[in-house]
């Protein structure tokens, strides 16, 4: 099922098909800043619309959408929208607990008395701090169980993207696909490697008998094949919590997002994913296409789950990126990841806002051997906020 928000109005009742939506409850702002809320005109805010699909095989992967969070709560034209991709491993209840509580503690560590710009620029900041606490507060509570956890955040045409693990967010806008996340996966991540070697760990593939070397790399102990996520405790301190972030402003041209889980993409490529479901109007039909797309590549062999987010102009169609014939330029466009999204900067298409990779985000955040310090983090945030 698909749901249309247009912006000044909240969402009609969400689908019964494991999207979970609620409003968040956030501090007031005081009377003096609503009106400066105001002058963000209505033609700046997108229709938006979204749908999801999943196949399980080990029920550990969940879809989360709220389209009905307001900065200022009970004023419509201070709302935006947050969706969430969480793919568990060593059973679902890392995820679980991530799905409830991450959005809310990421809100719990932006200030209040904030304007919509300054809360804009405040959020990537956020988004760390909220990560690395809701991991701190899972660890707490003793359990083992880790997760994937992609968070993307959509006010107006600014999408806020936040991720650790290897569940990916890709936006296709004029016929180019870019993802807006890193895979926090140890093949070709150097740095990754070296962080994890330098904290005690080791990085190596399973070894069978005769010293053949299979599958991909992961770390040791514990044999996880990620870099960072929220929880796993008994893996090590090397693995960690603090995201990849990325903002960027659309172009009012609008753009779709594909947030999956590795389910798609150990199946299919960026490129492909996007392409599967280009000229098609509905989300949840989209996000369908991806799902089929990827379990007909290789087969069901894990919880395989797609949200399509669609941001369209208002007083337009439903969006849906256009299918282009191919040309000369377009071939150049077929080429590696961080390529196209080179070329993407070029177009014009979106513009980015904030980019940090997860080792500078860490050096940033004072970083003390492989632990970060969460509540002197937290406590601080105007030390923080000068580091920037």
């Amino acid at each position: 099922m698909s749901v249309t928000v247009h912006p000044a109005q909240p969402a009609m009742g969400l689908p019964q098909n494991g999207i979970v939506g609620d409003k968040l409850a956030q501090q007031m702002l005081p009377l003096n800043l609503i009106s400066s809320e105001l002058e963000f005109k209505e033609e700046d805010t997108p229709l938006l619309s979204y749908g999801q699909h999943m196949q399980y095989m080990k029920e550990e992967d969940f879809a989360v959408a709220k389209t009905d969070c307001e900065r200022v709560p009970g004023d419509p034209s201070t709302a935006f929208a947050a969706f969430m991709i969480l793919d568990g491993h060593n059973g679902p209840a890392a995820a679980i607990y991530s799905k409830e509580n991450l959005l809310k503690d990421v809100m719990s560590c932006i200030p209040p008395d904030l304007t919509r710009e300054e809360w804009l620029n405040f959020l990537p900041r956020a988004m760390v701090a909220g990560f690395v606490k809701t991991d701190k507060d899972w660890q707490q509570l003793g359990q083992t169980s880790g997760t994937t956890a992609t968070l993307v955040i959509v006010d107006g045409w600014t999408v806020t993207v936040a991720c650790v693990g290897d569940s990916r967010c890709v936006l296709d806008a004029q016929g180019i696909a870019t993802a807006l996340t890193i895979d926090h996966r140890l093949d070709g991540n150097d740095e990754e490697q070296e962080r994890i070697k330098a904290s005690g760990g080791e990085v190596a593939r399973i070894r069978l008998a005769g010293g053949v070397e299979v599958g991909p790399l992961r770390v040791w102990p514990g044999g996880l094949c990620l870099s960072r996520s929220i929880g796993d405790m008994d893996v090590g301190d090397y693995i960690v919590a603090v995201p990849h972030v990325k903002q960027i402003k659309l172009a009012p041209a609008g753009g779709r997002l594909i947030i999956a889980s590795d389910g798609v993409w150990d199946a299919v490529s960026t490129r492909r994913a996007a392409r599967c479901c280009r000229g098609v109007q509905r989300p949840e039909i989209a996000a369908k296409y991806v799902v089929k797309e990827a379990i007909r590549s290789r087969g069901l062999r894990d919880d395989t789950t797609c949200l399509v987010v669609d941001l369209a102009p208002r007083g337009s169609e439903p969006f849906a990126p256009a299918m282009k014939k191919s040309s000369s330029f377009m071939k150049l466009l077929r080429c590696s990841s961080a390529k196209e999204a080179h070329i993407a900067d070029d177009l014009n298409f979106m513009e980015q806002l904030f980019d940090e990779n997860s080792h500078e985000l860490a050096e940033r955040c004072v970083l003390q051997g492989p632990l970060l310090l969460v509540d002197e983090f937290i406590s601080n945030f105007a030390l923080w906020i000068s580091l920037f």
